[in-house]
């Protein structure tokens, strides 16, 4: 037989799906907002993701992963020569700035790596190879940036600080929300771009030269001996590399998503929309099932005078509200992940909606819809037998 809180739920539809309109927005609201935050804080260490260190070497000044000082090249070697250090690779990460075809700049980021080294490179290529980037003033750029960039394939050209530039490569997976678009290249490449002149050289460039102590770069990825402690190899570079700061991979990735939350206020932003959702979602259910008890009053009274316990006819309206929160949640969730497939395919935007996400939402929908029926609980509470008898 079909339970009496099933018969409530559905004897009047239109209110049925308002109520179920109401939860499913609440329930997109609370998921899109902490699938932003999830998918923008881990954007912010995209560029750690496509490394294989152990170690970080950074300067002391270091903020997050994109605000930092520059360390002086020569520093690499005398990283090298650490105790238990079985790699150490450079890596310059530094702000500059685009110039498409139509004289329109951009800011972007390049990332200068060595494409024979192994500790750095981009995690996925479309088109071209490492070895590509070895010519001077070839670049690769991600597929999501190309828009942005007015871009359109391999063989396109832009200025690049002075120098002109040509694409070379197609890498896709290394945009991030909060950062310039990523520009892949080599050292000495990425050196020359980033020390042009100011005014476009009238000469065609000469090939970049090869970095000398006298140079500059953002990181030292190390690799470390195996069975090496990473806490005491941390110390050791710290202390033969003054001015420095080391981090484990985890450790600095765990230091840029926390910056990112935290200190820029966009964590408490998407918290407040996911609160909004919450509200909005309480108060729909909360109308709807007290108006549900409100129209059935007499029923309810019927019961009670039958000798039904109070405790029964609260679990038909508790019942009523599971309903809603199951048969709400479901098609909302749905929907989710429908809009975060297309944002990561037409935007490059990764609304993050993991296992997690999707069972700690499906708990709040349920403590929503559930702490909703207290508003009509409270009602039957009330409720006098004798109603029943009146005409």
């Amino acid at each position: 037989m079909v339970s009496i809180a099933r018969k409530n739920l559905f004897q009047d539809l239109p209110r049925f799906i308002v109520a179920q309109a109401g939860i499913m927005f609440s329930v997109g609201l609370v998921t899109i907002q902490i699938g932003i935050l999830n998918g923008f804080t881990r954007s912010s260490t995209v560029l750690i993701e496509n490394a294989d260190a152990d170690i970080w070497v950074t300067s002391e000044e270091l903020r997050h992963l994109a605000l930092t000082l520059p360390l002086e090249y020569e520093q690499l070697a005398e990283a090298k020569e650490v105790e238990g250090v079985d790699r150490a690779e450079p890596l310059i990460a530094q702000s500059t700035v685009w110039r498409d075809k139509s004289n329109q700049i951009a800011p972007i980021r390049i990332i200068g790596f060595d494409p024979e080294d192994t500790l750095f490179r981009p995690r996925t290529l479309l088109e071209g190879t490492l070895k590509d980037i070895q010519q001077p003033y070839k670049i690769f750029v991600d597929q999501a940036d190309l828009k942005l960039l007015d871009v359109s394939a391999v063989g396109d050209r832009a200025e690049i600080g002075s120098y002109e530039g040509e694409i070379k490569g197609i890498t896709t997976g290394t945009r991030s929300i909060v950062a310039s678009p990523y520009i892949f290249t080599s050292l000495p490449n990425a050196t020359a771009y980033l020390n042009s002149p100011i005014a476009k050289p009238d000469e065609t460039p000469p090939d970049p030269p090869d970095l000398t102590d006298q140079n500059r770069i953002t990181y030292i990825l190390v690799k470390a001996k195996s069975g090496e402690n990473l806490s005491a190899l941390k110390d050791r570079l710290e202390e033969a590399l003054p001015g420095t700061k080391a981090f484990t991979q985890a450790e600095l990735t765990e230091l840029t998503q926390t910056y990112w939350q935290q200190s820029t206020g966009v964590g408490y932003i998407l918290g407040l929309g996911a609160v909004v959702g919450i509200v909005v979602g309480t108060v729909v259910v909360g109308q709807i099932l007290y108006s549900s008890v409100t129209d059935h009053l007499r029923e309810f009274g019927t019961m009670k005078a039958m000798g039904s316990s109070d405790w029964y006819i609260y679990r038909v309206i508790l019942e009523q509200a599971l309903w809603m929160a199951v048969l709400g949640y479901l098609p909302g969730m749905g929907l989710c992940l429908g809009l975060g497939a297309w944002t990561i395919q037409a935007q490059a935007i990764q609304i993050l909606i993991s296992p997690v996400t999707a069972a700690g939402v499906f708990v709040v929908t349920v403590a929503m819809c559930s702490g909703a029926a207290i508003f009509a609980i409270q009602k039957v509470t009330r409720l006098d037998p004798a109603l029943v008898f009146k005409s």
